[in-house]
């Protein structure tokens, strides 16, 4: 059966149980600082399991887009050189919150492989959670006898801690689990040797196909286990493997899961699929990143340097990469796969077809990019081994071969690639440490402790009251401690909250709580797992007291402007734009809004100003709010209300419509438009392929903004002294300016050649070394010139420049090639370390570098220090 029949077959099998089918959640996570991708089917249901939510269904089934790149669930090294590790791949799971329990999750989940998929009984192994000194725990006698009324004890194995006790993280939800194998090798292997040997030994063809994870415990911080109130079924089958082994292939990558793609590749690039293995594993690679890549981008996460962003950037580089390298593929190709995906995919997520032209060039204006960065990494790296050649060495350092990866984005198996051909090696030694650093500053910068909640009563949830008020009386229902670096705060949990949690573009309310006197600031409310939590720097003295909170209305007041504001600059520029135009990201603050949206061109001044007329018009016409708190997604779908991507929405939503203006929100927003006073654009530009972004400012902030800008114009026209036409009055002074700049240049480059030819005659050689010395009153521009021009001109040069320009001191060192081999000079290294003597520093290459700093009297210093560094050569 094909790859669509066997995802249905799973959906009515479920369905047949009383499960409901549930669409998948985006692969990119919002309000969870844990997490940057779904790793895990259970990820979108992460709130049922911790208590902070109650399921609407008691049995759930869905198949889950996953990402596994970073973190300690992190395929990527792995993907293409086996059979069946992926970035982005399908998770078919059934869940019980409260409901069933082992029986009946073992029951079917036999029922379903073996008389529904018809997999021979013969070919199955499970594993059971054989126990664990440490945490007291016996083995799984349960699952151990339920399974026997399925499989022969012989096929049941008992699993460690490590394969068979399922956890959330650190701390959380946890549990122990069951997993099924399957044996698919050829009856003459299995003679050889029995399947209960190879299981969880990474056996490409012994593999795991389905895990059953019953969640009853709790982890606590300090490594203790608790009872959890109600037991839950959460389990996780590859989609991509059941295909494999339904199909009767050996390799996920030979199922219509990636045949699709892998063809088109072939044809792209016009090589065999089965030329060699190296091709192999590169058509692979790009057929398994071009997946993670397409659906990250429909799900909102663009490619980026930071966080998320990078992750994607860094596996469209490295698909980009093996097509280079083993496909010779030179020009942007990944974004041709995105039409194929689409036909397979689209049916189950719809996003592919609605994203489909954004996803395209984005992925091509990255690919460009990229394989720019390539060309700019392979002519460094010639460098890097003509000086290596130079030192009479055959290995490249690994810290260079780290400044390649780290600054260029030039992946190390490139690097080691490329000076293989050419009889050298890189230092790996050296690469791992400089890695190892970095990454080193990375988790310092980011360690985080987490005590556990204290829970105050018995109430569980939190109800959020601040749609109608700024003031509540409340109770602190949980606390914990976090420290981060050095600094402690608290996280607090009301019953109820008037404080918005940071979301859905807008940041959290701040204010404050009080009882008996004493007064707590709340310095900021986040989201976290759909739990509001408010940050404190102390702990009230008694966290059982009752409190008034009260949000800060200005603030608070100006965010809503910002919002409403964010609505209707979304509504104008679909109606003067198009409605291809969707929100892609925002920021609503109350001193800014900031709103991304997708439109593949420049908007004209001309079209600006009509967006913000009509914005504004709407303003003017004092629109007041129809909001629907609590309608069901089907009646918001009637209403024609506007839905991200990119985001989750639960089976009741809240519907914010100012007249034609009607979209799903969380936010605050006014009572009426005309709260907001005016609104003004204040910039509009590129951020990524496809995607723009405006900002704007409204109310006080756009006074402000407009009442500087007339005053800028009216200085302006006292200084020209209020012409009737101040703007050719202006055009005149930059057409004088332009030709005095010109007659500037002339007369700089006469200097400059005179100059030239004046230090060429000062040159001393010094033990074979042509040294000149020089301090200039001269900006960095033409010190930067006369240095390579003097390279040009002068043999064994070694030229230092002290220059100072407004109050700052410059070094300037220049070195023909040959001495960086011949005598060991590194201008990058001589000039960090003359740079002491002007209270400053700097780097650059081996052959020019520069330096700044504080102290132009030590000018001269430097220079003497350099010549005899020289003298001593």
């Amino acid at each position: 059966m094909d790859s669509k029949e066997i995802r249905q077959k799973f959906f009515d099998f479920f369905q047949s149980k009383n499960h409901q089918i549930v669409s998948s959640a985006p692969m990119v996570v919002k309000n969870d600082p844990t997490l940057m991708f779904i790793n895990a089917g259970m990820n979108q249901f992460k709130d049922y399991f911790l208590g902070n939510e109650t399921s609407p269904h008691k049995r759930i089934a869905d198949t889950q887009k996953c990402l596994r790149v970073s973190g300690k669930h992190n395929d990527l090294e792995e993907v293409g050189h086996d059979t069946y590790h992926h970035t982005m791949f399908e998770m078919l799971g059934n869940w019980s919150f409260g409901d069933y329990f082992k029986k009946e999750a073992i029951a079917w989940s036999w029922e379903l492989l073996t008389e529904v998929y018809k997999i021979p009984k013969e070919n199955l192994y499970v594993t059971v959670f054989g126990g664990d000194k440490d945490d007291n725990m016996p083995l799984d006698t349960e699952a151990y006898d339920l399974w026997k009324q399925h499989i022969p004890v012989e096929r049941i194995l008992e699993g460690s801690k490590k394969d068979n006790f399922w956890e959330m993280g650190e701390t959380g939800p946890c549990g122990p689990c069951s997993e099924i194998h399957i044996d698919i090798r050829s009856d003459e292997e299995k003679k050889k040797v029995s399947g209960k040997e190879l299981v969880n030994m990474d056996h490409p063809l012994v593999i795991e196909i389905w895990n059953l994870v019953f969640i009853e415990f709790n982890r606590m911080a300090n490594g203790s286990l608790k009872m959890l109130p109600q037991k839950h079924v959460d389990t996780g089958m590859g989609f991509e493997r059941l295909s494999m082994v339904l199909q009767g292939t050996k390799s996920n990558y030979d199922t219509d899961v990636f045949t699709p793609l892998i063809n088109k590749i072939e044809t792209i690039s016009g090589v065999s699929y089965n030329r060699d293995e190296k091709t192999a594993i590169a058509m692979r690679v790009i057929a398994d990143h071009s997946r993670a890549i397409a659906f990250a981008i429909a799900d909102g996460q663009l490619p980026s340097n930071v966080k998320a962003g990078y992750v994607i950037r860094r596996i469209l580089r490295r698909a980009v990469r093996y097509g280079y390298t083993f496909l010779d593929m030179k020009e942007p190709f990944i974004n041709l796969l995105v039409p194929v995906l689409e036909a397979q995919m689209a049916d189950t997520f719809p996003e592919m077809t609605k994203q489909k032209e954004l996803i395209i060039k984005v992925i091509a204006e990255e690919e460009q990019s990229f394989l720019r960065t390539l060309e700019v990494g392979i002519q460094l790296l010639e460098k890097v081994m003509k000086q290596t050649r130079k030192a009479g060495d055959d290995t490249v350092k690994g810290d260079v071969a780290f400044e390649l990866y780290d600054t260029f984005g030039f992946p190390l198996d490139l690097t080691e690639l490329i000076l293989r051909e050419n009889n050298l090696k890189v230092d790996i030694d050296g690469f791992d440490k400089a890695m190892a650093e970095q990454k080193s500053r990375s988790r310092q910068a980011s360690v985080k402790e987490t005590d556990d909640w204290v829970v105050i009563g018995k109430q569980e949830k939190s109800e959020f009251v601040g749609y109608d008020h700024h003031e509540s009386e409340i109770k602190i229902i949980r606390y914990r401690k976090i420290k981060v670096k050095k600094e402690e705060y608290y996280q607090l949990v009301f019953d109820k909250t008037p404080f918005y949690g940071e979301s859905g573009g807008q940041v959290g309310d701040k204010g404050f709580i009080e009882s008996n006197g004493e007064k707590i600031e709340i310095v900021d409310t986040k989201k976290e797992n759909n739990l509001t939590v408010h940050i404190v720097t102390v702990l009230p003295t008694n966290p059982e007291g009752v409190f008034k909170a009260v949000v800060s209305g200005e603030k608070r007041d100006l965010s809503a402007n910002n919002h409403t504001a964010t609505h209707l600059l979304h509504y104008a520029l679909r109606t003067v734009l198009g409605t291809h135009v969707e929100q892609k990201g925002s920021l609503v603050a109350e001193d800014i809004l900031r709103f991304d949206f997708s439109h593949f061109e420049k908007i004209s001044s001309n079209k600006i100003r009509e967006v913000e007329m009509l914005v504004n018009k709407l303003i003017r016409n004092n629109i007041p709010l129809n909001e629907q708190r609590s309608i069901s997604m089907e009646k918001a779908e009637e209403m024609g209300a506007i839905m991200l991507f990119g985001e989750k929405y639960g089976d009741d939503v809240r519907v914010i419509k100012f007249a034609d203006s009607v979209e799903l929100c969380g936010g605050t927003h006014v009572n009426a438009t005309g709260q907001i006073g005016v609104f003004k654009i204040i910039s509009e530009g590129s951020i990524a392929a496809g995607i723009r972004r405006i900002e704007a400012v409204t109310a006080g902030e756009a006074e402000n903004y407009i009442n500087k800008k007339l005053d800028e114009l009216t200085d302006v026209y006292g200084l020209f002294k209020n012409s009737r036409n101040v703007v050719k009055s202006v055009a005149d002074v930059i057409g004088e300016t332009k030709e005095m700049q010109k007659e500037l240049e002339r007369l700089n480059k006469e200097k400059a050649g005179s100059l030239q030819q004046d230090l060429k005659n000062s040159a001393e050689n010094i033990n074979g070394v042509n040294f000149i010395g020089v301090k200039l009153a001269s900006d960095m521009k033409t010190v930067k010139n006369l240095a390579f021009a003097m390279k040009k001109d002068v043999e064994n040069l070694f030229m230092i420049i002290g220059s100072h320009d407004k109050g700052k001191a410059n070094l300037t060192i220049a070195i023909s090639e040959n001495l960086n081999s011949e005598k060991g000079l590194h201008a990058g290294n001589l000039v960090r370390e003359l740079s002491k003597e002007i209270n400053g520093g700097g780097g650059g290459q081996p052959h020019f570098a520069s330096a700044g700093g504080k102290n132009p009297e030590g000018i001269q210093n430097a220079l003497d220090k350099a010549k005899e560094i020289i003298s001593k050569l």
